[in-house]
């Protein structure tokens, strides 16, 4: 494995840190970020590490992120929309890392009130479409947060309105993964609408099944892909 080392126990501290800084800037690279959104990644089953309060494109290696835990209110200085991320950890124990996004196709299918179908393979992760959270407003409060994290559900990635999309992974590497798999899929399905095809062919249940597999290092390899380059970047 190249890039992403293997997970060490939770409490080592340094090395989420730089994880976290380098999932940012992975995400910048990857135009799923411009002066906003934000990442994090779970400590423990208690807390988790959220990244500094800037633009993601921006953080240094000398950037540090926050701890926070999981039954208390945001720290200070920490985003108001990172709620949403304390909330889908307080529901999901499977979810280890979270990508808050906003990218351009995501932003233009969310305008008309639709989210991507599994049109293909990358799709297939959210089939049979991702979720919407349809309220415009920003989610700075803790009801909508955890309103966005029950729509969520048990799916990969939810649409929040016009406001980008949240991605929740297994790990770091998912998570980044799911974020360019939500935003390619969005531009399938405007193209898809742009040719007039609305109605055409999707992915069966059974196609998406298969199709959204992990296997053969999917998530190491766009990590590796991102992150090359990166000023932390460990090969």
């Amino acid at each position: 494995m190249h890039g992403l080392k293997p997970f060490p126990p939770m409490s080592n501290l340094a090395f989420r840190q730089r994880e976290v800084r380098q999932l940012a800037r992975a995400c910048d690279r990857a135009a799923l970020a411009t002066a906003y959104g934000h990442c994090s990644v779970r400590l423990d089953e208690d807390s988790f590490l959220v990244c500094a309060s800037k633009p993601m494109g921006l953080i240094s290696p000398q950037d540090e992120g926050t701890i926070v835990t999981l039954d208390a209110s945001l720290p200070d200085g920490v985003l108001g929309e990172v709620r949403m991320h304390r909330e889908v950890y307080r529901l999901r124990s499977d979810v280890n890392a979270i990508v808050r996004f906003i990218s351009p196709n995501i932003t233009a299918l969310a305008a008309l009130g639709r989210t991507p179908r599994a049109r293909h393979g990358f799709g297939a992760y959210f089939a049979p479409e991702a979720p919407m959270w349809r309220n415009p407003e920003l989610v700075r409060n803790d009801a909508a947060a955890a309103g966005v994290a029950r729509v969520l559900g048990s799916a990969s990635g939810i649409v929040v309105s016009v406001n980008g999309a949240v991605v929740a992974g297994a790990n770091a590497a998912q998570a980044l993964a799911l974020a360019v798999f939500l935003e390619d899929s969005a531009r399938v399905e405007l193209a898809s609408l742009h040719a007039g095809c609305e109605g055409h062919r999707e992915l069966t249940n059974e196609q998406c099944r298969t199709r959204a597999t992990w296997a053969g290092r999917v998530a190491e390899r766009m990590w590796d892909y991102w992150t090359q380059g990166d000023p932390e970047y460990i090969s």
